[in-house]
């Protein structure tokens, strides 16, 4: 359990329940029922071994952030409880409710013992993966998904690795449980659209073609559309995204609608394997948290070069398609 004042709340809630769950506690000494309250939420703490952090806020002490959150969840009594989790404000009640019910509440947001172990594995993973070693990578990663297979951040790294390494039939096996999602999230979307492209790549006896060849070739007939994709494929292959989207887009500008939009959807794909993820960092331009509490001396943070690139090359898509 932690105390927020004005001074932690920014990292001690806000960015904490970017890792875990975090319930906030506001209350006040003369309030007979916060003090009901109070042990039973530090009982419950005990409980879930870890699985939420609980804060507790003086709403006299800092009334600020306690009269913000009253007024965004339309309460006008304490002891008010709300949910932070990815940095934002979720949910929310009012009074000493009892233990059953706070359970029922705290398991809507709360993962349970199967989701942090996957979270687990797959963090320890990620680690394996800096170290350079892919393979041991590989095995965390399915360990991850084996104890939880809705752990889609695992399944796509998954995924993505497996790509990486060549193993097409087993990335499309894999990934095949996202794609029937409804609706399917784009990044799985671009791993099937990127797998489709290697895995042509590998059965394409131009795939030793040099830069030179494809454009010697391509010079006889711009729109060879096959040529064209063939070259951007091969690319892709050899770690030229940028030069891949650029050949994709001479496609689009001649006929948009070529192969069932193909080059389209493969661009898209490429754009999404490049988007950066998101920043962990929960401070937003304009002096607000990212739970859209309102702070001072938050600067403005400099966009990352690579989401520079992938809205240059957005913008690019955009004029060609218009």
């Amino acid at each position: 359990m932690i105390d927020i004042t004005l001074d932690n709340f920014q990292a001690d809630l806000i960015e904490a329940s970017l890792q875990q769950p975090v319930l906030l506690d506001i209350w006040a000494e003369w309030c007979g029922p916060c003090k009901q309250l109070g042990p039973v939420l530090e009982k419950l703490e005990r409980d879930y071994d870890g699985r939420f952090l609980l804060a507790k806020l003086d709403a006299d002490k800092v009334p600020q952030i306690a009269q913000q959150l009253s007024q965004m969840f339309g309460v006008r009594s304490i002891p008010f409880c709300v949910m932070f989790s990815g940095g934002q404000p979720v949910d929310g009640f009012v009074g000493a409710v009892p233990e059953s019910q706070i359970r029922e509440f705290l398991d809507k947001h709360v993962p349970g013992e199967e989701e942090l172990a996957s979270a687990d594995e797959a963090e320890a993973a990620q680690e394996l993966l800096e170290a350079g070693d892919a393979d041991a990578a590989l095995v965390k990663l399915q360990e991850a998904l084996a104890v939880n297979p809705a752990n889609d951040d695992a399944r796509y790294d998954y995924v993505k690795l497996l790509i990486s390494a060549g193993h097409f039939e087993d990335a499309g096996a894999a990934l095949q449980p996202a794609l029937v999602q409804i609706p399917v999230q784009l990044r799985f979307e671009a791993l099937a659209q990127w797998r489709a492209a290697l895995e042509a790549v590998a059965a394409d006896p131009r795939r030793d073609w040099s830069v030179e060849q494809f454009d010697a070739k391509i010079a006889e007939n711009k729109r060879d559309f096959d040529l064209r994709l063939a070259k951007s494929r091969v690319l892709l292959a050899r770690g030229e995204p940028t030069a891949a989207m650029e050949e994709l887009l001479e496609i689009v500008m001649r006929d948009k609608k070529w192969s069932d939009e193909l080059p389209r959807k493969t661009y898209i794909a490429i754009l999404e394997l490049l988007t950066p993820p998101k920043p962990k960092a929960a401070a937003e331009a304009g002096g607000k948290s990212a739970g859209g509490i309102e702070l001072t001396g938050k600067a403005a943070m400099a966009e990352d070069p690579q989401a520079a690139l992938v809205s240059s090359y957005r913008r690019k898509l955009s004029m060609a398609l218009n």
